[in-house]
């Protein structure tokens, strides 16, 4: 920043390089709108008031606002590669995500941490990365690396890592696990932040958690929980993604005084959300739908989040922030018609400026990430059914899961556990990062799959291979498909291959566009539903986190069913 040139141009004593000129300029400090020009100088904001400017652009009628901000997010999870990304959500008025690359880590360790950094390098966007906290996500998972401290410090160095992400594994951490802590204090060493994901967290494990330096957590499916996590000085990040949604049952932390310790993130969102709702433009549209008042649910994802993560000047439409600006059609659809970054147009109309795509880089390890044998049903089928089943019940809309104990009937018996009248189906983890052989088996309520099966390497935190179905056969030959394929989705019936998208980019990302994209996940979920899938749940989303052993309570993965409350296997299956 020119200050000579900065206080000139404030002054008015020298023109600026680009005033818009004529709206309403929302206030996030008072909360108010202010019918103001909009004065930028090299990038910042210089002023507010009567400005004249070399080049002016008149936005009378509209609203300005900072630009979005996703406090957390996995870019792997959009399915796309982070251009692609740009393409749909810079238009939308997104200038800044805190993305965590676990998902790429699992597979490939720091070398994918490099990839997906050096893929989002080009862009206008800003892409923070917040550094994997739990790889593998906890000592029960069998991903394709493991991160130790060592291995993360070197990251600090780099401008646009903030912290550590996620922090999963909360009793590692109220139980004292000395690598954990490690991490831990190496971020706290280089004033990084801290983000959490504790569900259901409470009372003292609470206390020493945040002790501990976790300052945050998206995790909370209900205002009790949110309240209790501020109240001992965390922040809430009020998820509202594909899989989980959890701004109705946030609704009251909306308001004053939880609002000033809230925002709003995605975790993870699929490209049919970003394209036809948009990405945190839709989350703030709904807020305000619901009743929350738009100056709040604005300051959630813009001053709020710039103000956890520490930086400095963004998330407001004042003298000296960056001119990270939106211009709003309104405070009831909140179209984004224009994107600046730094005082740059970028996005107009719904159409980038600058279009970064390419095709992603060659890496073997990135490529060809999976090593594991063809999948074949023999080696599906148990030698004997147990008198007691434990099955894992899905829960509409929410990851959350039930631990169901059912007594199997005699039709269940005949096809080997499997008793799709009462939605009753068999569920397969395949390892497939070591070639292990690896394999953990169980049931799953609530997909109800009538017939077919469903198979999908993008299965959160360790990315191995899961297939559920009615069949023993459907089922190898959806998990193969996939394999055969270096990663994606398959639909099968009658053993053969229906739809099916291949994620090559470690099993987790297409080069598609979005739209390219969008239209295969289309006709792969109404192939799902013509199989049967329940219409409340995301066929691959839901799928994907049926095998992640931090969010309770019953899980699957390659070493069988884990009991996630009490961190144990109950049934070792391979």
């Amino acid at each position: 920043m020119n200050l000579n040139k900065i206080i000139d141009v404030a002054m008015g004593r020298k023109k600026a390089d680009l005033v818009l000129k004529g709206a309403s300029v929302l206030n996030v400090f008072t909360e108010q709108l202010e019918h103001k020009d909009v004065a930028i100088c090299d990038g910042y904001i210089a002023g507010l008031g009567r400005y004249e400017g070399k080049e002016e652009v008149d936005v009378s009628g509209k609203i300005i606002v900072p630009g979005f901000m996703d406090g957390h997010m996995h870019l792997e999870s959009t399915l796309l590669t982070p251009a692609q990304f740009e393409r749909c959500s810079l238009p939308r008025g997104t200038t800044a995500v805190m993305a965590d690359p676990h998902e790429i880590a699992n597979v490939a360790g720091t070398r994918g941490i490099d990839y997906i950094m050096k893929l989002a390098k080009p862009l206008d966007m800003h892409i923070y990365f917040n550094l994997p906290s739990c790889v593998p996500a906890s000592p029960l998972e069998e991903s394709g690396a493991v991160l130790e401290a060592e291995d993360l410090k070197p990251y600090y160095q780099h401008k646009e890592v903030l912290g550590l992400a996620e922090v999963m594994n909360s009793v590692g951490v109220t139980e004292g696990d000395e690598k954990l802590l490690q991490k831990l204090s190496d971020a706290e060493s280089f004033d990084g932040i801290i983000d959490g994901h504790a569900p259901f967290l409470g009372g003292k494990d609470l206390n020493a958690y945040t002790a501990a330096g976790i300052r945050s957590d998206h995790e909370c499916t209900n205002a009790q929980e949110a309240i209790e996590k501020i109240a001992v000085g965390q922040w809430i990040m009020i998820r509202e993604g594909t899989a989980a949604k959890n701004l109705d049952a946030l609704l009251p932390i909306c308001k004053p005084p939880y609002c000033y310790r809230a925002m709003f993130c995605t975790d993870d969102r699929h490209p049919e959300d970003l394209l036809r709702e948009g990405h945190m433009d839709a989350i703030i549209r709904k807020a305000v739908d619901k009743g929350v008042h738009p100056a709040h649910a604005v300051r959630m994802c813009t001053l709020n989040p710039a103000e956890y993560f520490g930086l400095k000047g963004y998330g407001a439409v004042a003298p000296g922030y960056h001119a990270d600006l939106l211009v709003l059609s309104d405070f009831i659809d909140f179209s984004v018609e224009q994107t600046y970054i730094d005082g740059k147009l970028v996005a107009e109309k719904g159409m980038v400026i600058h279009d970064h795509a390419a095709d992603p880089p060659d890496d073997e390890k990135i490529l060809r990430s999976f090593h594991m044998a063809p999948v074949t049903p023999d080696i599906l089928r148990f030698k004997e059914i147990k008198e007691r089943q434990r099955v894992i019940g899905l829960k509409k809309r929410e990851l959350l899961t039930d631990e169901i104990i059912i007594q199997p009937t005699d039709h269940g018996r005949e096809n080997n556990g499997i008793d799709i009248e009462r939605d009753i189906l068999k569920a397969a983890v395949f390892e497939r990062h070591h070639n292990t052989g690896h394999i953990g088996i169980g049931f799953i309520n609530g997909y109800g799959l009538k017939r077919g099966a469903i198979a999908t390497s993008v299965a959160h935190d360790s990315h191995n291979l899961i297939a559920v179905g009615c069949t023993d056969e459907d089922i190898a030959a959806a998990a193969e498909q996939v394999r055969r394929m270096n990663g994606g989705f398959a639909v099968v019936e009658n053993g053969e291959v229906i739809e099916s998208l291949s994620l090559p980019i470690a099993g987790l990302m297409s080069p598609l566009t979005a739209q390219e994209a969008d239209e295969r996940l289309n006709r792969l979920k109404k192939a799902a539903r013509r199989l049967g899938v329940s219409d409340d749940i995301d066929p691959f989303m839901t799928l994907g986190f049926v095998s992640l052993p931090v969010i309770p309570i019953l899980r699957l993965n390659g070493k069988g069913l884990i009991n996630v409350t009490k961190q144990e296997i109950v049934e070792a299956t391979f």
